[in-house]
């Protein structure tokens, strides 16, 4: 690192901190996690977390890693739901010795990833990173293996140059946020807490202060069976499900008129999508049943309960317009991930630390842009327990989910320094 990079006065603990982010190790640690294949819900998901334990360990924190009770979480009422089946899941947190009087800052990511699909849409093996230049390309490049690299570094570079903190600093690795945030939920009912929290999910090196919620929810359209060569006889509830489709698509633009500020930016910030359609199980056969799942967008500030009345509302309506469905209605359940929304207190100062550290990491220039995302996040279960949450780390979400799933390493080392300055400033230092 040269002088001139960084324009802002630093103080001494600042400079030294930042002097000691390891560029190598970062790009090592990154393709190391990247080949741990930690789909959410599989036993390579505990792998990682074992992992991470002991790259905690030999940083010397404070470490927790727990098998949480799963009967219990499920069981619970404020239980933020779950799609992939599991036998297992841990929990991890690393924490610094307690400085004193000084806050805690929790330091956050999730080690699971999706499943990579189509294995020819690959060029090569996701789960193998292959290195172009200073691109990593591979399944959770930036979804989000690169944050986790950033908190460890970070994390590292801190312990490395000595500074003595006022406060703590926390890192939560959690699993299970990619089918609802059973991880988060966990460490959070475990007592681990904190007085501010950075997620590291890939934001471009934005400032993401809000999420959108989103709902998992399944509609059952009954029909009535019968050969298909007398159709006539029978209902297809292929047909059935089709007004009760085109009534979701109005309830999608009625709810997204005039969003959030923070959301303004998106063509539909709360979207409506039927992801998944079943119906038949025999091609002469007029089908009797179709099953139709999707998720459903929750508005800022909205009460997911009253997000689910609307589309409930409108299922019914739709079917009491229709001479089948009236008297043989569709149905409404609520399965799967069920995220709320949530937003970082106005005016809180987490949001300014991390602006201005990021802005003195990159000598200067634009001030990173502060918006909102259509989707949910871990966010929604820390601001749910008062803990003011941001989201800042690396990577393109449009990328993520894909196989073209990417992450520039020296995006993640800008990433690391800015999160070095932001620890600092927030827990403070002696």
């Amino acid at each position: 690192m040269t002088a001139d990079v960084f324009t802002a006065e630093l103080s001494t603990q600042e400079a030294a901190a930042l002097a000691a982010v390891d560029e190598e190790a970062i790009a090592r640690t990154l393709l190391e996690l990247i080949a741990i294949p930690s789909v959410t819900g599989s036993p390579a998901e505990s792998e990682a977390q074992h992992h991470l334990a002991g790259r905690l360990n030999q940083l010397g924190l404070d470490v927790d890693l727990w098998s949480m009770d799963l009967p219990a979480l499920l069981a619970h009422p404020s239980f933020p739901g779950a799609e992939a089946p599991r036998d297992e899941a841990w929990g991890l947190v690393g924490a610094t010795e307690d400085g004193g009087d000084g806050p805690t800052l929790i330091l956050q990511g999730h080690v699971d990833v999706v499943p990579p699909g189509d294995p020819e849409q690959w060029d090569g093996d996701p789960f193998v990173p292959r290195v172009v230049g200073d691109t990593v390309h591979g399944r959770g490049a930036c979804d989000m293996k690169a944050g986790l690299v950033a908190h460890l570094a970070a994390l590292a570079a801190i312990r490395g140059s000595g500074a003595r903190l006022r406060g703590r600093l926390a890192v939560h690795f959690v699993v299970g946020e990619e089918d609802g945030g059973l991880g988060t939920f966990g460490t959070l009912q475990r007592g681990h807490t904190g007085d501010a929290c950075i997620i590291t999910e890939p934001t471009g090196s934005a400032l993401i202060t809000a999420n959108a919620g989103a709902l998992t929810f399944r509609i059952t359209v009954p029909g009535l069976a019968t050969h298909g060569s007398s159709r006539d006889a029978g209902v297809n509830a292929l047909d059935a499900y089709l007004p009760v489709h085109r009534a979701l698509a109005r309830l999608e633009t009625k709810r997204n008129v005039n969003p959030d500020p923070l959301m303004a930016e998106y063509k539909i910030p709360y979207a409506l999508s039927v992801g998944m359609v079943r119906s038949g199980d025999w091609a002469s056969s007029v089908p009797d049943l179709l099953v139709a799942e999707g998720r459903f967008g929750v508005r800022l500030d909205e009460d997911p309960a009253a997000a689910r009345a609307d589309l409930e509302l409108c299922v019914a309506e739709a079917c009491a317009a229709d001479p089948w469905l009236r008297d043989h209605p569709a149905t409404v359940t609520w399965s799967g991930g069920q995220f709320a929304s949530g937003r970082l207190p106005l005016g809180h100062p987490l949001r300014d630390v991390v602006r201005a550290a990021a802005q003195d990491v990159a000598g200067g220039g634009p001030v990173p842009r502060e918006h909102g995302a259509p989707y949910g996040s871990d966010l929604r279960l820390y601001a749910a327990a008062g803990i003011p949450t941001l989201q800042f780390g690396p990577g393109d979400i449009r990328l993520a989910h894909s196989s073209q799933e990417q992450v520039c390493v020296s995006e993640v080392v800008r990433v690391t320094r800015a999160l070095v300055l932001s620890a600092l400033r927030t827990v403070g230092t002696k």
